[in-house]
């Protein structure tokens, strides 16, 4: 049973796995970022924007494109469906008028899925686009939460977890924007943002209050995320201004 304070792992209800996360890995992309979580790690590479958009686009726009991988095997229903959600999450933190005309793709390559695995594709995705330069109106960051069948929500559930769960559920939260890079002045520093969430994904069924509850936890920990993503960018732009001089 998953109804108790310590996990299988050890984790606490509330406790995350632990985070590590790289940038500017790959010299053909304009930005790429590996994003880990625990055994959960995905890479994600940025081209772009290149001149064009597909058709259906309004070329009065830039145009962003999603590619998922997943680590063996072919695309699936599931990989189809993240590939929309990533675009549409995506879609809504960029500055999409800046580059009209043109298409940024973001290539998502599983290298290990060991559950949040929807979550720590955006995680990888929002810090590859800062590498690349990409404007944004503002940063986000994504949380996984589970619902047991005894009502508990537990934070970064494994694959084994989920399994188990009544309801996983996706939530994406703004991250107010920072000068945390020489190639992301274009971070608009006076763009109000919401106090609501970007993007929400529920798999299961859970109650109102249960999803509040998750939306309150989600929150909290989003916002030690949110610290993890600043620190890494900070440390990044710290590097490149000592190479620079």
């Amino acid at each position: 049973m998953m109804d108790v304070d310590v996990r299988a792992d050890g984790r606490t209800l509330n406790q995350l796995r632990p985070l590590t996360c790289s940038r500017n890995l790959l010299n053909r992309a304009h930005g790429s970022a590996r994003w880990s979580q625990g055994d959960t790690t995905v890479l994600a590479a940025v081209f772009g924007p290149k001149a064009g958009t597909k058709k259906g686009e309004n070329p009065e726009k830039a145009s962003i494109e999603v590619i998922w991988k997943p680590k063996t095997g072919q695309i699936g229903r599931r990989e189809k469906e993240y590939e929309m959600i990533l675009r549409q999450t995506l879609q809504s933190i960029c500055l999409l008028t800046v580059h009209p005309n043109t298409t940024t793709s973001i290539i998502v390559q599983v290298i290990g899925d060991d559950g949040a695995l929807l979550s720590c594709a955006i995680n990888a995705s929002c810090v590859a686009l800062v590498d690349a330069g990409i404007p944004l109106k503002h940063l986000a960051v994504s949380i996984c939460c589970g619902l047991t069948v005894g009502g508990h929500v537990i934070l970064d559930p494994t694959v084994l977890e989920e399994q188990k769960l009544k309801a996983v559920l996706h939530l994406v939260f703004p991250n107010p924007p920072l000068s945390i890079h020489h190639k992301t002045q274009s971070l608009l520093k006076d763009e109000p943002i919401e106090h609501g969430i970007i993007t929400s994904v529920m798999r299961g069924v859970m109650s109102v209050p249960d999803y509040e509850h998750c939306l309150d936890r989600g929150r909290i920990a989003c916002t030690k995320i949110s610290e993890f993503v600043r620190r890494n960018l900070q440390s990044s732009a710290r590097e490149g201004l000592a190479k620079a001089t």
